[in-house]
């Protein structure tokens, strides 16, 4: 029977040097075709508890599944093309190519993967994205909002299974980021995208199905159908125990 979780951790832990515990016995699911946003306070395991599931980082114990994949039993090889072909991601910062056209920023992944870049496929996701009249403009010729844009359908070139994004709206503006967290919204909504997103803003958080919280490298709790005044309550009683 076929998985409902796109990703799944089970009881991941993982230290760095020093004794440092980023993650500590974390078991967690993200059903596919749903938007997670995952919070906790500074230092709280959130960045870890995403390249763990990206594969970007291997966890010291534990288990991590990915569309179906237990990333454990993939050598470096087999994880980079897992990567490269079935998960998609998106940072604060754009990482766009200056000297290219949004069109062949969106086509570089395909390129780096040996393949020909399809025209089409490249221009439906510029569409997906709301930008389909802007192909040939350069990162310079677009607002930071668009470039974020250009930035998310070149992580959805590939048709991930998961896209992954990191603090996406940090670099932007109150209303450039409510335009982003429209547009993932819609991906999800409209194309069952499974989008798992690290945020420190409630109101980006209140645009996902769930918020998970971490502390300490824990799990602690969740909100399903959150408002950004739920969740900004639930992060006060969080740093407040973490102090």
């Amino acid at each position: 029977m076929k998985s409902t979780q796109a990703v799944e951790l089970t009881e991941v832990t993982k230290h760095y040097a020093h004794g440092v515990t980023a993650l500590d016995d974390v078991t967690i699911g993200f059903g596919l075709g749903t938007f997670t946003a995952v919070m906790g306070p500074s230092g709280s395991g959130k960045s870890t508890l995403l390249q763990c599931a990206a594969g970007l980082d291997r966890p010291s114990s534990g288990r991590v599944v990915v569309d179906g994949r237990d990333l454990a039993t993939l050598g470096d090889r087999k994880l980079t093309l897992l990567r490269r072909d079935r998960i998609g991601f998106v940072f604060q910062s754009f990482n766009l190519l200056p000297s290219l056209t949004a069109e062949q920023n969106v086509a570089l992944p395909l390129r780096l993967a040996g393949r020909r870049p399809d025209r089409e496929l490249v221009r439906r996701s510029l569409a997906a994205v709301g930008l389909a009249e802007r192909g040939r403009h350069r990162p310079a010729e677009m607002s930071g909002g668009q470039q974020q844009r250009v930035a998310i359908a070149r992580a959805l070139v590939t048709r991930p299974a998961v896209l992954f994004a990191d603090e996406p709206t940090g670099a932007l503006d109150a209303g450039t980021s409510r335009e982003v967290l429209r547009l993932m919204r819609d991906l999800v909504d409209g194309q069952a995208q499974t989008i798992i997103m690290v945020t420190h803003d409630p109101i980006a958080a209140s645009y996902a199905d769930r918020v998970v919280f971490l502390a300490d490298g824990r799990f602690y709790g969740e909100l399903h159908d959150p408002t950004a005044e739920l969740v900004a309550t639930r992060m006060l009683q969080l740093e407040a125990a973490s102090c």
